[in-house]
Parts: structure tokens; sequence; C-alpha cells
């Protein structure tokens, strides 16, 4: 059984327009048919489409090695690159195309190929800056383990202040810092700026200040990070179950209704929570431990401690 309307021959049927639901029984269970070219319904065998292109490789592959060696494409452009991986590059490897070692008298040649291939990739003061900057960007996201999107995002940050000319008078390294720190909290990936501080070269009062004039300047609308936000990551850091991740942020939940987290750091009451609520559960940490996983003081924990407990009425058993 075919579908009614289907495409003319020779005019395949773009992404856009293949239907996502069964038209006959409404079920959204669809299976592409790679071998027909066909997209079936699974739960009445209606043939939506038909004649459709397989946008996959015309090769197979059967591990990594063998997918980069038959692959004809090159790695996917990318703004961490100052050329956004474009451009091409001469590799050190003294091997011609067929994998034969080149001769003694033709490596000076291509010595000096492989020079002016790197000075022309940075052909001008701004690439320059570029090149630097996404260097250093890239050295701290991976000392901080953040994830791709981040890096990307932080990068086209960076390239947004270097054309609205916001570079001149301050420190590539700080630039590059606050672009990290903005990325992070518009990416929901919560870095304090201790935290940025430690991996750069750069003081926690510059980069806030560097941040704080870029976000004016982009006009960039970064919402205010939540306690919450941190509760996941301290949790796996202290190695606490799901149970405590939990409570922690039921606690988040009551103190935020009651507004008892506004003007107050979000780590330090992040870190409150989760001390209280591994005392609740039974799986007890110390103030000193959980303090040095959130870069807070003992102080703070103890503070917020007691606000929480007073204010919510919360039993622990120390």
């Amino acid at each position: 059984m075919t579908a009614e309307a289907t495409p003319p021959a020779g005019d395949p049927p773009s992404e856009s327009a293949i239907p996502t639901r069964c038209s006959v029984c409404g079920s959204n269970h669809l299976t592409r048919d790679y071998e027909r070219g066909e997209l079936v319904c699974d739960e009445c065998g209606l043939v939506l489409e038909e004649g459709m292109i397989d946008q996959g490789p015309d090769w197979r592959a059967f591990d990594a090695e063998q997918g980069e060696k038959r692959a004809r494409a090159g790695a996917p452009s990318t703004l961490t690159i100052h050329d956004k991986g474009l451009s091409t590059e001469i590799g050190w490897k003294n091997k011609d195309p067929y994998g034969k070692s080149i001769p003694t008298r033709n490596r000076a040649q291509l010595y000096r190929l492989r020079k002016w291939q790197r000075r022309i990739r940075v052909s001008n003061a701004t690439e320059r800056n570029l090149a630097l900057a996404l260097a250093e960007l890239d050295r701290i996201a991976s000392a901080m383990t953040l994830p791709r999107n981040v890096r990307e995002t932080a990068a086209m940050i960076y390239r947004k202040a270097v054309t609205h000319n916001l570079i001149r008078g301050r420190s590539i390294e700080g630039v590059v810092a606050a672009s990290l720190y903005g990325s992070c909290r518009q990416c929901n990936v919560p870095r304090t700026l201790d935290e940025i501080a430690s991996r750069s070269h750069i003081g926690r009062k510059e980069i806030g200040r560097t941040y704080r004039f870029m976000t004016r300047e982009l006009k960039l609308r970064l919402l205010p990070t939540r306690p919450q936000d941190y509760v996941q990551r301290f949790c796996s850091e202290l190695r606490l179950k799901g149970e405590v991740q939990g409570k922690a942020n039921e606690i988040l939940k009551l103190a935020t209704e009651r507004e008892l987290t506004s003007g107050r750091g979000p780590t330090g009451v992040s870190a409150a929570a989760i001390y209280i609520a591994s005392l609740q559960c039974g799986e007890r940490r110390t103030q000193r431990e959980v303090a040095e996983v959130a870069g807070v003081t003992e102080v703070t924990i103890r503070n917020r401690y007691k606000e929480l407990t007073e204010k919510l009425n919360l039993r622990v058993t120390l």
C-alpha cells in the first residue's frame, strides 16, 4: 500500500517536506528503509515517501581509522580556530601522498613551503590577535574540561568583541577569560570567577570588570546563576548519591520561594543545602569538604546553614 500523494520521479522530497506523522493512523513511529528509499509507518505499514535520497556516505567503514582513511571531506568549520579551520596545512611527515618517503634533496624545499604556509595563515594583526586569543581560550577550556559548545560560544563572544573594537587597552587573556565566563553562563554550565581565574593568569577582579564591560557593550542578556545550577556538579565531586542531590534541590526550591537566596552568593547557598541534605540522608560530609569543593569558606556555609535551618524549620541530626 502506497500513499496517494507521492512526488514525481526525479524530484526527491526535501528534508522539510518529509512527514513526521502517519496520515492514516496518526502514529509518529516511522522508519526509513534505506535499501528501498522509503519512509514506512511501523503501525499500519503505510509507505509515506518513496524515492528518498540517502544522505550518508557512499562508503562503509568498520572502525574509526578506516573511516578517516576513506573520508573525502575535512573537519567541519569551527569558530575556535582563527581561520575557522578552512585553510590548508602542510603536515610534518616527510612522505608523499602515496606514503613513500620524500628524498633528502627535496626536504629543504618542503620545509620552506611549510614555513611560508604558516606565515600566510596569519596575514594581518587581527588574525594574529585571534590566533593568540583562541589558543589561550582552548588552553583554559581544556584545563577546566569544558564541553565543545561552551568553547564555540566563547569564541563567538570574543570575535564580537574584536569586531566592536573592545580589545584595545585590555589584555588578551582578560578578554578571553571574560568570554569564557559569559559563555559558561549562557550555556548553563556554571563556573565561578575564582575557577576561571585559577586557570588563567588574570585576577578575579580584572575578569569581572572586563566581563561587565563586555556584557554592557555587546548587550549580552545573561540571567544570574541560581544555586540549583551548582548542585549536580558539587554532589558529583563529593561522590554523593542522587537522593542527596534531590533533597538539596528540594531545600533550594523552598528557600527560593521564601526569598532566602536573594542577595547571597549562589555557591554558598548551594553548598549549605548540600551539607544539610547530606546530614538528613545519612551521607555526612564535613563543612571543610563541602567548602573545598564549592570554593567558599566554612564560615559562609555555617551562616547559610543557620539561615536555612531556622527559616525553613529543617530538622538536622549532627
